[in-house]
């Protein structure tokens, strides 16, 4: 009977060291293991609050779930089967958060929609962006000064490749995943071709530009392909702004997306983002424009969404 006794207590121990969540609220504990529902879902994530609140409201028969603190609210959006929450504003919370609903609902697909910084100079306030690859322009050496205004990398780091902004030399980032589980090194994350496809194919949807008494002085536009960059800074900078341009070819920038697109290439689920300009990352005439076009930016990026989810098959 001794061996039943030790199998008994190292399942429980097993058990106690999985139990990190709550299970709808009610104060039950949930092994680590355990999936909140099997019905295919596409996880639809935002990064706070406000960019997440009218898809929320259109949410039908919803259902929340708490995790780790996180609340998962699953229902459906446009006929199809979602789960929301949000992953929290920064890198770490959005790759934390992207694996843990991929731990435990049965995401087919991950849909991004949030605000953020407009880099390139073409586009305006309100617009609606959806790159075809997002990249970790954050991830740096910080380099020493050889010379005057020189900054050199060590010679053992070989993939600082990009051009440098003094100090700072972008690097690719470490990965693995189940199609190539040796360590790759890889910048850009594509998003998924046949979701950008659909994407391209919207054509109907009215963005808005006024909201709340304020006006863009232009109709926002929507602006499908090109290249997004993600980083732990909130960049309200204009030299540094040009530089993301001029460098990475990006349209816009944001704290979240590539974390994102990084999971989800590591676990081979297709993904897009969707991210409308709230200001123009420190190269406005003003101060930054945030905190006046949030709320028009937030629902002119989830009504393409939402229309994307209709169109998606």
């Amino acid at each position: 009977m001794r061996w039943r006794t030790l199998l008994a207590a190292g399942a429980l121990a097993l058990g106690l060291s999985g139990c990190v969540g709550v299970y709808k609220g009610t104060g039950v504990s949930i092994n680590s293991s355990t999936r909140l529902d099997d019905t295919p879902r596409i996880a639809v994530i935002s990064a706070f609050e406000p960019e997440l609140k009218l898809l929320l409201a259109r949410l039908q028969g919803p259902t929340k779930h708490s995790v780790n603190g996180v609340e998962f609210t699953t229902g459906t959006l446009e006929g199809k089967p979602v789960v929301l929450f949000l992953s929290g504003i920064s890198m770490t919370n959005a790759t934390m958060n992207t694996q843990l609903v991929l731990n435990r609902f049965r995401v087919t697909s991950i849909v991004f929609s949030g605000i953020a910084g407009g880099v390139n100079p073409s586009l305006h306030v309100g617009d609606v962006t959806v790159p075809a690859q997002w990249g970790h322009y954050l991830e740096v050496l910080m380099a020493r000064e050889t010379a005057p205004g020189k900054y050199t990398a060590p010679p053992f780091i070989k993939d600082a490749t990009f051009p440098n902004f003094g100090m700072v030399h972008p690097r690719p980032v470490e990965v693995r995943s189940a199609a190539k589980p040796e360590i790759e090194r890889k910048f850009w994350f594509e998003v998924d071709p046949k979701m950008l496809e659909v994407a391209r194919s919207i054509r109907t949807v009215d963005l808005a530009n006024c909201s709340a008494g304020k006006c863009l002085a232009r109709k926002p536009q929507l602006v499908i392909g090109g290249n997004g960059v993600s980083g732990q800074a909130f960049m309200d900078n204009r030299a540094f702004r040009e530089y993301t341009f001029k460098t990475f070819q990006a349209n816009v920038l944001d704290m979240e997306t590539a974390a994102v697109g990084m999971v989800a290439y590591s676990n081979g689920v297709p993904y897009i983002a969707f991210r409308s300009l709230s200001d123009l990352a420190g190269g406005g005439s003003g101060e930054n424009e945030m905190g006046t076009f949030m709320g028009i930016a937030a629902d002119n990026s989830a009504k393409v969404m939402l229309a994307f989810l209709a169109a998606w098959k």
